[in-house]
């Protein structure tokens, strides 16, 4: 009995010493940075502990001083729709003031951060070059040289760990398409703000940039979301599918928006076009106001499509 009561606890040990630890969990180096400072955090609902704790809550009932949020595409707790304008508020649960950096506000201005020491960034991201959450990094550590201010990213892994895809003709940058990346980067957010910074894009050589990374996870690791990191991808499958599909939004294509089932089919008002059908309707949580609304689209399942 005595045994089987040490191999269990020895088992348990290694299992648990193996659970993926992200920058977000490692509350005290954060501190340890963060001491003294005041502090501006660019987070959304993606940014939790591994007990399910905001990072905002974590670091302010640790005694971290959050002057401000700043919120991205779908805001600070991710409900909005894709191109939706957010607006500033106040976090009723914190009382900290949150200011968009999306719509016309896309870059921390000088007024933003009069009152700010340290920038630091956790948002959870999905591995495509047109993903905004890297976009608002990228915008914010240009702020954060222009105006003096550290810069900390708070790691988390890609779940979509590969690099595929043509590389971006600069010619067509735009917010969903800021820096010469493939379609599929492979890197985490951490890795990409290094680079970023390392060539010297946007005139960041000079940032002060600090990265908390990611314990027990390796590229080619798995890696699953617990939270639904936009309003659209809801599950594994619709964040492996989302970089191909994707493309299909600048067409009259739906890819299952106003379903419950948003990148992992595609179709359209036109029998020919296959035998699976579908009906987007508005949604919430997911599109308000999705493509060929209340009508019957027909195409592609993609759901039972082997990874």
């Amino acid at each position: 009995m005595k045994r089987f009561i040490l191999f269990i606890f020895l088992f348990s040990s290694i299992f648990v010493n193996a659970r993926i630890k992200c920058g977000a969990d490692k509350i005290d180096e954060i501190l340890n940075i963060a001491t003294n400072k005041r502090v501006a955090l660019i987070v959304n609902q993606t940014s939790v502990t591994e007990c399910g704790t905001h990072i905002v809550d974590t670091l302010i009932a640790r005694g971290g001083k959050i002057n401000t949020i700043f919120a991205p595409e779908h805001g600070f707790r991710g409900n909005a729709d894709a191109g939706e304008s957010i607006k500033d508020g106040i976090d009723t649960k914190s009382g900290v003031k949150i200011i968009s950096l999306y719509g016309k506000n896309k870059k921390p201005n000088a007024e933003q951060l009069s009152d700010i020491d340290l920038i630091v960034f956790d948002i959870q991201d999905v591995g495509a070059r047109f993903y905004t959450y890297i976009s608002t990094m990228y915008y914010a550590m240009q702020s954060a040289v222009e105006f003096n201010k550290e810069f900390l990213v708070l790691d988390r892994p890609n779940p979509n760990d590969f690099v595929d895809g043509a590389m971006l003709d600069m010619k067509y940058k735009s917010f969903v398409g800021t820096l010469p990346l493939p379609i599929m980067h492979g890197l985490t957010v951490g890795e990409l703000a290094t680079m970023i910074k390392g060539e010297n894009w946007g005139n960041t050589k000079e940032l002060n940039l600090k990265v908390i990374t990611t314990e027990n996870w390796n590229h080619g690791d798995r890696y699953e979301l617990k939270i639904k990191p936009s309003p659209n991808l809801p599950n594994t499958k619709s964040i492996m599918l989302y970089p191909s599909l994707c493309m299909f939004e600048a067409t009259t294509i739906s890819v299952g928006r106003g379903t419950y089932y948003p990148f992992q089919m595609i179709g359209a008002p036109d029998k020919n076009l296959g035998e699976f059908s579908f009906t987007p309707y508005p949604l919430a949580g997911f599109d308000k106001n999705p493509l060929h609304k209340g009508m019957v689209c027909y195409g592609l399942d993609l759901r039972e499509e082997n990874e």
